[in-house]
């Protein structure tokens, strides 16, 4: 499994941090502007994060990863640690200057799971567009490398069911309604000018 996030702090508590990006806040312009940089990373990213440290405080959770904490919660503990995971796995796929296309054992695994790239594209469009009110649309793998995609609701991941996350397009409405308001698929199409295939095949080679 792809560790996102680092545990700091091994004297106290471990505490979990708002992962650092590797570009700038408008560097994702035109498409996802500053302003929602501003109120996704910096405010809805840290307070799931900021709630997770303070649920798992003095709890049998505080020295556990991450990953598991979304495999063995439930309730409010359970949403803060996959929003933040969540969250970060999403940031972290997205670049200014972005490789376009997968190549290697992904695009192969893509070509034989989908026919093509484009059409794992249209499939990851779909699940997105379609996904009544908040949540996520997944790109996973299983543990033999076969790809899925899947639409899941609210905080849901697919590592709840044993999948490793490669790639997911956020559709809570946070996410894009500064610059696009309800128009959730001029959002999607214009993501993909912005999602980086160099780090989901590291995602899928390393899981």
């Amino acid at each position: 499994m792809v560790k996102l996030l680092l545990i700091l702090n091994f004297i106290a508590m471990p505490i979990y941090e708002l992962p650092k990006l590797p570009y700038e806040l408008d560097a994702l312009e035109p498409q996802i502007s500053k302003e929602t940089m501003e109120y996704h990373y910096l405010k809805h990213h840290q307070a799931y994060v900021t709630n997770l440290n303070n649920l798992i405080e003095g709890t049998k959770y505080e020295k556990m990863p991450l990953e598991e904490i979304i495999k063995n919660s439930d309730g409010p503990l359970f949403n803060n640690a996959a929003q933040t995971w969540n969250h970060t796995n999403f940031f972290l796929a997205l670049s200014a200057n972005p490789k376009a296309r997968p190549d290697g054992e992904l695009a192969k695994a893509i070509e034989r799971d989908f026919g093509s790239f484009d059409k794992c594209k249209e499939e990851m469009t779909k699940a997105a567009q379609g996904l009544f009110g908040s949540g996520w649309a997944w790109l996973a793998a299983d543990s033999e490398g076969k790809l899925s995609v899947m639409p899941m609701s609210n905080g849901q991941n697919p590592m709840i069911k044993n999948l490793t996350p490669l790639l997911c397009i956020d559709v809570w409405e946070h996410a894009y309604y500064i610059d696009y308001r309800n128009r959730r698929p001029d959002y999607i199409t214009a993501l993909w000018d912005k999602i980086d295939w160099a780090v989901i095949e590291k995602r899928y080679s390393d899981r």
